[in-house]
Order: structure tokens, then sequence, then C-alpha cells
């Protein structure tokens, strides 16, 4: 790629509005729309939602672990969505929160980050839990091909907040440093739940994306995310997975309502 994954976020934000869609074929979802739990579920699944938000929506992002649990048939329809998501020109972020000692994390980034691998997305998420550090060789090889990195900080699950609070200040600041001098984004964004009641972190400074999970069926509104980010409007991208794939045939209509939405509250 001749861009940085920074210029090509900020040109999709710019264009289509702060908004992220998940591509999330749950046995639930698959069920509600009538779908086999069966590779080919989610085939058909996945196809729809690439049709209805591939040239619309700012990011995209397939959750690899409902893929991974129909093994190599699974891993097959993941590969044939990330080549239907880069012909419609989407930016993907494969939300894979992969976390481990440097050598493995080396695999991984060679797996989901080497523009050359049946897998490779733009971004994906990681876990900081085994050291900040730990997240080194995944960074380079970010930057190498010109991508980027989520990194768990604040999540809204309730097991998260006895644990994150104490180490989420160093998880910023190590964003903070690597994305120094780099415009307009770095290549190391964070995932900072967007149904927290508070956010206790200084952002200011992170020159990085913030992808902000919780958007409609875990009760964050547009609203929410405004309030919560006013901080770093400019860069954030709330997500978006349940509420706009319930129904096949609104997928489009309720992004589009989403986005508009974000578009009010988050327009610096």
């Amino acid at each position: 790629m001749n861009e940085s994954f920074g210029t090509r976020l900020r040109a999709r934000l710019d264009k289509f509005g702060p908004l992220c869609v998940g591509i999330d074929p749950s046995p639930d979802l698959l069920a509600a729309w009538g779908l086999d739990d069966s590779p080919a579920g989610l085939e058909r699944f996945s196809r729809t939602v690439v049709d209805a938000v591939g040239d619309l929506a700012a990011v995209v992002k397939p959750q690899s672990a409902f893929f991974e649990r129909w093994g190599s048939r699974g891993i097959a329809v993941l590969e044939q969505v990330l080549i239907d998501l880069r012909e419609a020109g989407a930016l993907v972020l494969l939300d894979v929160k992969r976390g481990d000692i440097d050598t493995t994390m080396a695999a991984y980034a060679e797996a989901y980050l080497d523009q050359g691998s049946p897998l490779a997305a733009d971004a994906i998420t990681v876990s900081p839990y085994l050291g900040f550090g730990s997240l080194t060789g995944t960074i380079t090889s970010a930057l190498a091909n010109d991508a980027a990195i989520f990194v768990l900080a604040r999540t809204s699950n309730p097991e998260a907040a006895s644990l994150q609070p104490l180490v989420a200040d160093q998880i910023v600041a190590g964003a903070t440093a690597v994305n120094a001098g780099h415009a307009p984004f770095g290549p190391v964004g964070l995932v900072i739940g967007a149904t927290l009641p508070s956010l206790d972190l200084d952002l200011t400074n992170l020159n990085g994306p913030i992808l902000a999970p919780g958007l409609g069926a875990q009760g964050a509104t547009p609203a929410d995310v405004g309030r919560l980010f006013a901080q770093v409007r400019h860069a954030v991208i709330p997500s978006i997975s349940r509420a706009a794939l319930a129904d096949p045939a609104k997928i489009r209509t309720t992004t589009m309502h989403y986005r508009d939405d974000c578009l009010t509250h988050l327009t610096p």
C-alpha cells in the first residue's frame, strides 16, 4: 500500500462519517436470519453484510471467532470476506484480539498484517496484557505494511472494571509514544467501550484512532459517545454490530441512521 493506515482512515472518516460496522455471524443472528449454523450460513450472512455496508461504513470489522469455530471451512469463508471487502473499497479491522510473547506475536502479525497473507487486514485488535512491550514487533509489522493495531484499553465488560484501570494509563502512554510524529494518525489505536459511565484517561495527545464498541444493542447512543469522547471527537469510531445486523433487509438504512447520528454528535 502507498498510504499509511492513518491517511486511509482519515479519508474514510471524512467521506463516510464515524462508524464501524461489525460482521458477527453468531449462532443467534444466523437463526434470526433463517440461516443454517454452517459455513454456508456464514457465507450468506457475510456477503449480505458486505453488500450492504462495504461502500457505506468507514470501517468494517469481521469478528474472527465466529469464523474460526468452523475450522478450515470457516477460515475459507473469512478469507473470501476479506477479499470482498477489499474489492468494495472498505477499510477492514479484523477483530482477533491476539496477545502473546514476541515470537508468537510475530507469527500473528505475519498472518494478519502481512499484505501477502490471505488473512491480511488493514488493522487488527490486540491484547496488551503481557505488557505493552510485547506488541513492539507487531507495531513494526504494522508500520511496514501500512497497517495498524487497536489495543484493548478500557473495555465495557464487567470483568474489566477491576483490572484495566490499573494499567490503562500505561497503555495510553505506550500508544502515545509510538504515535508521536505521525499524521494524521499513528499506527496504534485504542479500544475503549462506549458504554463506560465516564472516562478518566487523558487522550488528548494520543494521536491515534479510538474504536468505541457498544453502540446499539449494548446500550450506548451516539450522544453517549459524543459526551464520553468530547476531548477526541475527531478520532473516535463508534462500533455497531447486533443493532445494525438484526434485520437483513434493513442493514443499510440502519447503518445510515446511526452513521448520521454519530456525525451529528462527533463533529468537532
